[in-house]
């Protein structure tokens, strides 16, 4: 499990990150909110562990930001002093999961973790994610960035595919045979429906996700570099 902790107190921090490395997590971490965001953002974590009260950016703006604005639904966990129910109440309107009270011990630290992330486990087995890119395998919703995209039957087959494969090539002959199975099409009909695709799930947004492996296939996933 990948965690991003943002606590703007370095010896908090290190305590924490020490900790749960031992237990096998691994740990980043930023020691401001505007810092946290741009980790949050240019990275892939399974949660969000996060102070209140940071210089810069605190914590509630900083998980209100990745809810509404990054559409971000990793689970958060908060790390703070403040203790009144109206702070408590706060942090879980802005879309928090748990908040511990400061001081804690690490070993109540980890079993809230591991609690959270069955909670998500469970309640996301059905949905697909990248990088804002989400599929409802129960429901066949597609959205991207909040906005909901419709999308034609064998389109839906081909972005499931890429997505439960993702960051893996598919191959062309896999995507035909699975869509269309013995019946195969003429050789552009792949082609015209990959076109398509990138069409509806690229084309709108500033991030291209669809990728071309030559002589390969086709793969789902955020470009590096």
């Amino acid at each position: 499990m990948r965690i991003l902790l943002v606590e703007d107190n370095a010896d908090i921090t290190a305590s924490i990150a020490d900790y749960l490395e031992l237990q096998g997590y691994c740990c980043d971490f930023a020691y401001d909110g505007l810092s946290g965001l741009n980790l949050a953002t240019r990275n892939e974590y399974d949660l969000f562990i996060l102070d209140i009260s940071m210089p810069g950016m605190n914590g509630l703006e900083l998980c209100q930001t990745l809810r509404d604005k990054y559409h971000n639904n990793k689970p958060v966990l908060f790390l703070t002093a403040r203790d009144t129910l109206e702070d408590k109440l706060a942090g879980f309107q802005c879309g928090a999961d748990d908040y511990l009270i400061k001081p804690f011990e690490l070993q109540e630290l980890d079993a809230r973790i591991q609690a959270i992330f069955r909670r998500f486990q469970k309640q996301n087995d059905a949905l697909l994610s990248l990088a804002g890119l989400t599929v409802n395998k129960d429901t066949h919703e597609v959205r991207r960035n909040g906005a909901e995209i419709q999308l034609s039957p064998n389109n839906y087959k081909l972005l499931l595919l890429l997505m439960e494969n993702s960051p893996g090539v598919v191959s062309r002959e896999t995507l035909e045979y699975q869509i269309w199975r013995e019946e195969l099409p003429d050789s552009d009909s792949l082609r015209s429906h990959i076109y398509k695709l990138r069409q509806l799930i690229d084309k709108p947004f500033e991030q291209q996700l669809i990728h071309t492996v030559p002589g390969r296939g086709f793969r789902i996933a955020v470009k590096q570099g």
